[in-house]
């Protein structure tokens, strides 16, 4: 399809990335609030992204089941129904929880939160791919940052429009009552948007065609990167507001703390619309390197106006935040557009950074678990597209699978919150949450590995 026909349906794709982005991270805000309200441990409070994530997996694995035996739903049903579908469902998710707050049980929450995940289950996988393949193949990359990028955006305003909302504006119970409801009524909005937009439709396939995604092996070693870039993105996104309020780090409050985790979040913002420019064919020389500087720049001015225009940090405290994105700006100079190295750099930029995480105190251990979020930007772009790449029919499939593997989300933190409970048990005190860290170290181990090698295409017979 040429660039112009796919504008517009790119741009209402993009809200529905921004839209699952927001309320994504929403979940970091939760987390803490619901700690504090039922008064649960580390591990408990991470039931919030057990049951939202472990909706991904199941509902993708239901998907797998069917499509396996009866052929692609969606290459049937069409991708804009299916958009509507989870658009609906993520909308009877959100209004679950005005009952739950009259209900006022833990495990409420929780079942509003899978059915909300399962909603988005639906618009992943019918997302993610129309946007790789409604355009040449050679863009793919490019288009899914672009997307991404926009997602980005809702998981940067969420900590301040929703830490706002939930530690400021509302008390009680209408912390979460008033906000969900609105969630709502938006994505009911969005869902009769895409009824009346015209959207075109890839080729479909057989209705009865069955589908064998597994015997590629970039999307079976993709499903694995998948699965630990989503724990660790999940995990430190989760832990960022405890991680800073911890003495030994900045020791501050909820409230104070939500506006650095919008940095984490507005970090992979920035590399994914630096990204979409950066990987892209149609920008070359100096006229590429004009691109990466305006992007950088006019991100980091509109994360100065957000916090400016929330009440949140001043210019003072974001200047390390210029730094790092120029910092960014340079990795992606020397990685190149090959998309498969690129991966496994940005990879091992995260290892090193979670490792000073680790083993530092004050604002260099705030800043580089912070950074973080600049080297997870491009990640699940590269990793979706470079697993999908070649799969021709069983692209449906594919995606359902790699979906499923957002299961990552679910089950890294709830591990690392353990693994921080037992630690703290066992006498290591404000350290147990440093070393917390090597889970999601070992994620980016494995995503460094994918890069470099683990992509590469093949096929059983």
């Amino acid at each position: 399809m040429a660039s112009r026909s796919t504008a517009w349906p790119m741009a209402v794709l993009t809200t529905l990335f921004f839209m699952w982005g927001f309320m994504t991270v929403m979940n970091d805000v939760l987390i803490p609030h619901l700690k504090a309200v039922f008064t649960l441990s580390w591990w408990q409070s991470m039931l919030v992204q057990f049951c939202f994530f472990g909706a991904y997996f199941l509902g993708s694995l239901a998907y797998y089941a069917y499509s396996s035996s009866n052929g692609d739903p969606i290459q049937r049903m069409g991708y804009k129904r299916a958009l509507i579908a989870g658009l609906l469902l993520s909308a009877a998710g959100s209004a679950l929880f005005v009952p739950a707050t009259f209900v006022q049980a833990y495990g409420f929450y929780l079942m509003a939160l899978f059915v909300l995940g399962l909603g988005f289950t639906l618009l992943q996988i019918a997302a993610n791919p129309f946007v790789a393949i409604i355009g040449t193949a050679e863009g793919a990359s490019s288009r899914l940052n672009l997307a991404q990028g926009f997602n980005s955006l809702g998981t940067t305003l969420a900590p301040l429009i929703g830490g706002a909302l939930i530690f400021g504006h509302f008390k009680g119970d209408a912390a979460v009552r008033w906000p969900y409801a609105f969630f709502a009524a938006l994505l009911l909005l969005q869902a009769v948007w895409v009824y009346f937009t015209n959207l075109p439709e890839p080729a479909h396939t057989t209705a009865g065609e069955r589908q064998h995604a597994l015997r590629h092996r970039q999307l079976r070693n993709g499903m694995g990167a998948i699965f630990c870039y989503v724990g660790a993105e999940v995990a430190i996104g989760s832990l960022i507001i405890g991680f800073l309020e911890l003495k030994g780090v900045m020791g501050l409050e909820h409230n104070a703390a939500k506006n650095f985790l919008s940095l984490y979040w507005g970090g992979a913002m920035c590399g994914r619309f630096l990204g979409a420019v950066a990987l892209s064919d149609r920008f070359h020389g100096a006229k590429r390197l004009a691109m990466l500087a305006g992007i950088g720049t006019a991100i980091f001015l509109l994360l100065a106006f957000i916090n400016r225009l929330s009440g949140g940090l001043a210019l003072q405290h974001l200047w390390p935040m210029a730094v790092l994105i120029a910092a960014n700006m340079a990795v992606f100079v020397l990685a190149g557009r090959h998309t498969g190295k690129v991966t496994g750099i940005f990879a091992g930029a995260a290892m090193v950074l979670v490792l000073l995480a680790m083993f530092t105190g004050g604002a260099y251990a705030m800043w580089a678990i912070l950074a973080v979020g600049l080297f997870n930007s491009i990640l699940w772009s590269n990793i979706f597209t470079l697993a999908i790449h070649g799969l021709g029919s069983d692209t449906g499939q594919g995606s359902s699978l790699l979906v499923m593997m957002i299961l990552g989300g679910a089950l890294i933190p709830v591990a690392q919150g353990a693994l921080i409970d037992a630690l703290q048990a066992g006498g290591f005190g404000e350290t147990a949450m440093h070393l917390s860290f090597v889970l999601p170290l070992l994620c980016y181990c494995y995503l460094a590995w994918f890069g470099f090698s683990g992509s590469r295409p093949g096929a059983m017979e």
